[in-house]
């Protein structure tokens, strides 16, 4: 029932005219934001200017770079001036429109890829780097020709290319506390992304993460700021080279960002795009300190949050935007924002927010909405809503940078220093580097009995899901957005942790076995078991709890530990987690993060090749529920406090711990449906179209628990035929889908069809009144009802955003409407990576 990717099914949005009867679903929101509440957030945003120190740039200003910035704005037309302003994605944009629109940025986003091949070669990269930069410098009338710059997000290491080096992600360098050592990864970062052309990261990340619930604590070095404020400095001195030398941004050196400013590690029970509930000097001074380092290093460009402080969204944040980061602190390099994040101002929309430019933003991420972006700030620019002044001023900083980084003399990408190296890719010397961060990385948690050290010459049992799995150990932001999806042929140049060990043991004389479900035929000398958390990155990564749950990988040690196998966890996650049970059921654990593609560091610290000298940047916890654990706050006491890390020498025993979970986790926010029910903060509201409830009677629709694995773990749905009636899962307020939309990330049902459709049925996502797009899927659920299996179906959203759908405001991600009879047993909807083929959409 589900046709390949690559496949196209005749599957067609359906028309607002078709749709007409299911658009007025009646629908009330849950709640909404007091008015009190986002008046004093504003006002708090404007206030207390002197609560941010007045700060010196450590860039000295460069006369004969602003007279040529000068000599340029001159000459510019306001199209082009537009032009530069307005950063479009690869998958959305051609050579071709960055010339006619004078564009002065692409990027691409972590799903994009030249030739849309999630897998492109290294040389596809540098060949479409070419084009775009072509593009820009092709002539156009009297116009100055301004080359392009071309971001990506390289946050450990160059991740979207095969081949590349791929670092533990930021938590394991916070746990190594090695400044010097990030200096070195962002020197190799740099050359890697050299090689295929492009000249600008979206990195580092310097958020201080204060809630572990938030799917993008790896991205964080740690809960306080002092290890991002001491990595600020080297990592982008790294990226960039040291202010003053000559090859500052040139050469083996690129553009580096500051992100994302500000607070957003700090939302509201750690969620993705919320709002920093805060004083401002709790703002300034938990969140503010790793961007002062930043900029004194020469940091260029500096990305803006998708979260809100106090409920103002920082896309349309002046005071912080400009009166600070400009004004007070002297920064002359450009603001970018993040994924259509300008979007979500108030007021605003993808397509239409000079808002965002006025409060200080030089650079719009505009992915797919760039084009319409360019037609109405053009318009905004030519009728005084967006100032003139302001226009130029964001296009003097961005024309400021691509001067600083000798863009306009450099050449065509392949033609410049690195250009097309390709066997720096992966090099032994970024390899030996990225094995060093992976050995200063992992934590060492338990060492009952001091059965660490391993002896590489014994009898070894390597077991777990993450052993040999490369996806897992390299986590999100690795090949896709979600980190999902890959392969092993995708690391050619990379290690997987049983190899690794394979590889020690057979030098030492030894056997290792791998077998990932733990089954043996001799009893082995000792167990290594790998597993934890699969890839996710923002948004898919929330949770509503730190607890990890894996029964098999909990089985499997309670077995072992049973047959008197002495075991070692290796735990990959991008968090700290309440692992007790799996604690109790260890002799020894090791914390591995997401260490990336040297799987041989992680051998090199069970034989005992160097001794452990990782420590925790985050508190571990103790419950599940102790989700936002730091230190410093009132009434401090985790499982293991932040610092924490034994080395071989230390007394490793850990007393039994009690392993009642404090919380089960409820849902995640992809969950639509699950185990029976709506997920948190959904509804599932049935009836005629426009009078919605809970139960409204059974004339038209009727609803009742069914069971597909657990009692009552699926719900039936029965449309009598006695007229137009729809089912849908409602959202508790309107959710902003628009960057999951440009995604691999999917609209994902599993279904039975009991009794096939007797007329046309909609899969209809809606926006609000008179907002929705959907598609006909009578055709399907006829074919499924023949086999009377279980059907899954994947949707892109990306297909939903094609049929109209206003995916900033999502109300309702999923309704199903009809006139006539249809009975339906649903046992699951969620947002996800689709965990198989997804249907193509025409």
């Amino acid at each position: 029932m589900i046709v390949p990717r690559g496949a196209v099914l005749a599957l067609r949005a359906v028309s607002l005219a078709a749709l007409a009867w299911p658009l007025a679903l009646g629908i009330a929101p849950l709640a909404a934001a007091t008015d009190a509440t986002t008046a004093a957030a504003a006002a708090s945003a404007e206030a207390h200017a002197e609560l941010w120190p007045q700060r010196e740039s450590k860039l000295s200003p460069d006369a004969e770079i602003e007279r040529r910035i000068d000599a340029l704005i001159a000459a510019m037309s306001i199209e082009q001036k537009v032009g530069q302003i307005i950063q479009a994605d690869i998958a959305s944009v051609t050579p071709d429109d960055v010339h006619r629109y004078h564009l002065g940025s692409v990027l691409n986003g972590g799903n994009s890829d030249p030739g849309n091949r999630y897998n492109a070669p290294a040389r596809d990269w540098l060949a479409a780097a070419d084009a775009f930069y072509a593009a820009s410098m092709k002539p156009n009338g009297k116009l100055p020709r301004i080359p392009i710059i071309w971001g990506s997000d390289a946050v450990h290491g160059h991740n979207n290319v095969v081949g590349a080096t791929l670092f533990p992600h930021n938590i394991g360098l916070g746990a190594a506390r090695n400044p010097e050592l990030v200096r070195k990864i962002g020197e190799a970062t740099a050359i890697e992304m050299r090689v295929t052309g492009l000249d600008w990261t979206f990195a580092p990340t310097l958020a201080v993460v204060r809630d572990d619930r938030w799917g993008r604590t790896y991205e964080g070095f740690g809960e306080s700021p002092e290890i991002a404020t001491s990595y600020a400095a080297p990592l982008i001195e790294g990226l960039q080279g040291k202010v003053g030398d000559p090859d500052w941004l040139r050469g083996p050196h690129i553009i580096a960002t500051a992100k994302h400013f500000l607070g957003d590690g700090g939302t509201h029970a750690g969620k993705d795009q919320g709002d920093a509930q805060m004083a401002e000097a709790s703002l300034r001074d938990l969140f503010s300190p790793p961007y002062l380092p930043a900029l004194d290093a020469g940091v260029q460009s500096v990305m803006v949050s998708f979260s809100s402080w106090n409920g103002v969204k920082m896309h349309g944040n002046r005071s912080l935007l400009t009166d600070v980061v400009k004004d007070r602190w002297n920064f002359d390099g450009f603001l970018v924002g993040d994924w259509n994040g300008h979007g979500q101002v108030e007021g605003c929309s993808a397509t239409d927010c000079a808002a965002s430019a006025v409060a200080g933003l030089d650079m719009y991420m505009a992915p797919d909405s760039w084009k319409t972006l360019w037609r109405t700030t053009l318009a905004h620019a030519k009728d005084g809503t967006l100032p003139m002044a302001r226009l130029d001023d964001a296009v003097r900083r961005i024309l400021r940078v691509k001067l600083r980084a000798g863009l306009f003399e450099a050449g065509k990408p392949s033609a410049r220093p690195y250009g097309g190296r390709f066997e720096l890719l992966g090099s032994a010397e970024h390899r030996a580097l990225a094995r060093q961060a992976v050995r200063e990385s992992l934590v060492l948690l338990k060492n009952a009995g001091s059965v660490l050290p391993l002896k590489p010459g014994a009898k070894i049992l390597v077991a777990g899901d993450g052993a040999d799995n490369l996806t897992k150990q390299t986590g999100g932001w690795t090949l896709s957005w979600q980190g999902t999806g890959t392969k092993r042929s995708d690391f050619p140049n990379a290690q997987s942790i049983w190899e690794g060990i394979d590889e020690q043991v057979r030098a030492a004389g030894g056997t290792a076995t791998l077998s990932p479900d733990g089954s043996f035929a001799s009893k082995p000398d000792v167990a290594i078991v790998v597993f934890g958390e699969e890839p996710y990155a923002e948004f898919q990564g929330d949770r509503p709890d730190v607890g990890f749950d894996d029964a098999k990988a909990l089985a499997l040690l309670r077995k072992l530990k049973a047959a008197g196998i002495p075991t070692v966890s290796v735990f990959l996650s991008g968090r700290a987690m309440w692992v007790n049970p799996f604690l109790n059921a260890s002799d020894a654990f090791v914390a591995a993060w997401l260490p990336g593609s040297e799987g041989g560091g992680v051998a090199d610290m069970l034989f005992g090749k160097a001794d452990f000298r990782g420590k925790l940047p985050y508190s571990w916890p103790k419950s599940s529920d102790q989700t936002a654990v730091n230190i410093g706050d009132a009434g401090y006491d985790p499982l293991f406090a932040y610092g924490f890390g034994l080395t071989l020498a230390d007394k490793g025993d850990l007393a039994p711990l009690p392993e009642m979970r404090a919380s089960v986790a409820a849902a995640d926010p992809g969950v639509l449906f699950a185990a029976g029910k709506p997920g948190a903060g959904r509804r599932l509201l049935i009836g005629p179209p426009g009078a919605l409830s809970t139960n409204p009677g059974p004339d038209l629709i009727e609803v009742r628990a069914a069971d597909r694995i657990a009692q009552e773990d699926s719900v039936r749905l029965r449309w009598t035929g006695a007229g137009p009636a729809v089912a849908a899962i409602v959202m508790g307020e309107a959710e902003d889908l628009s960057r999951q939309s440009n995604g691999e990330l999917a609209l994902e049902i599993e279904l039975r069809v009991d009794t096939p459709p007797t007329a046309d049925v909609s899969l209809v996502m809606g926006c609000g009144a008179q907002c929705a797009g959907g598609f006909p899927l009578a055709p399907m659920l006829t074919a499924a009802a023949k086999t009377g299996k279980w059907t899954r179906i994947a949707v892109p959203l990306s297909c939903f955003a094609r049929a109209g759908v206003d995916m900033t405001r999502v109300e309702t991600p999923l309704s199903l409407a009809t006139a006539g009879k249809l009975e339906i047993v649903m046992s699951s909807a969620k947002i996800v990576s689709p965990t198989g083929p997804v249907i193509q959409c025409k």
